[in-house]
């Protein structure tokens, strides 16, 4: 990542099946788990159960790559039919923002939100971006969370290369993912095998920040964590946007692969998928893998 999108990154920071699986030594009440209570481990895998917290939340359709919203009060999937769908935290009231023409793989929808900047002039933002494949081909496309049978754009991806950069790839882009307050997110290169950020709040919209796969930003946007092979086995690293320092392993004594981490809301946990279940681990690599359920799937934290 070049040290002119590291300083415009600090510059707007300042401006198994999951039928009959629980948490491993959670207690968690019935009211709070059916609920989707805020701070709640979440397991997308495919079918029509969530599990949260432990317990399965019956969303009536298969659910894939859950995401929830940054305040936590809806939760945005990918559903049987491969439309984008939004829901409420229990499954209920919920509603096909877009309708897949029924060419594509819709994947990994992530939200960008931005509180509208009357200062700078810059308007707010409330969309779903996703990952986008017909033909072999995969591009980011996005649509407002608010839609109802909307039909998605295609996401423009520009910036201004610095010395030695080339412009930023637009096919092959995948797995995106946004936090922090200005809308900003990062996603992943299949054909460069590069991580990237995209940050429409200022002139400067993106540029490459390291190698890596399955990207997330942290709830700050100060960091982003990402999966990198090492050995035979895919490790978890993370790396900040705001200091020039290298990216540190989280996982350096890795027997077994580590992949899709999420950040807890408070940005001090991630949760980590492995073959054999869900494991957490601490954000400043201060700690090993402490394995949290035996259910496989996507994780991810409701806010």
């Amino acid at each position: 990542m070049s040290t002119r999108i590291r300083h415009t990154v600090a510059a707007v920071a300042v401006a198994a099946a999951v039928t009959g699986t629980t948490l491993l030594g959670v207690s968690v009440s019935a009211n709070a788990a059916t609920s989707g209570a805020h701070g709640a481990l979440t397991i997308s895998n495919g079918t029509k159960y969530v599990l949260v917290n432990g317990r399965r939340v019956n969303f009536g359709v298969p659910v894939h790559d859950l995401a929830w919203a940054p305040n936590g009060n809806k939760a945005a999937f990918v559903d049987g039919s491969g439309n984008l769908d939004v829901a409420n935290p229990d499954g209920s009231g919920r509603v096909v923002v877009a309708r897949n023409p029924g060419n594509q793989n819709w994947s990994h929808p992530t939200w960008q939100v931005r509180a509208t900047d009357t200062r700078n002039g810059i308007p707010g933002a409330d969309n779903l971006i996703f990952a986008a494949r017909a033909k072999d081909v995969s591009r980011l496309e996005y649509v407002s969370a608010k839609a109802v049978h909307g039909t998605p754009k295609t996401l423009s991806l520009n910036g201004e290369p610095g010395p030695g950069e080339t412009r930023l790839p637009q096919t092959g882009n995948v797995w995106p993912n946004g936090g922090g307050k200005y809308g900003t997110s990062v996603y992943a290169n299949v054909h460069t095998g590069d991580v990237y950020i995209r940050d429409d709040y200022i002139r400067q919209q993106g540029g490459a920040l390291t190698k890596g796969s399955e990207p997330a930003l942290s709830p700050s946007g100060d960091e982003v964590v990402f999966v990198r092979s090492v050995a035979g086995h895919d490790h978890v690293f993370v790396e900040s946007l705001t200091h020039n320092s290298a990216a540190k392993d989280l996982t350096p004594h890795a027997t077994t692969d580590y992949t899709e981490p999420a950040w807890s809301p408070n940005g001090a946990t991630l949760a980590v998928r492995t073959p054999n279940g869900i494991v957490t681990i601490p954000a400043s690599g201060k700690g090993r893998p402490s394995k949290v359920t035996s259910a496989v799937g996507l994780p991810t934290y409701r806010p």
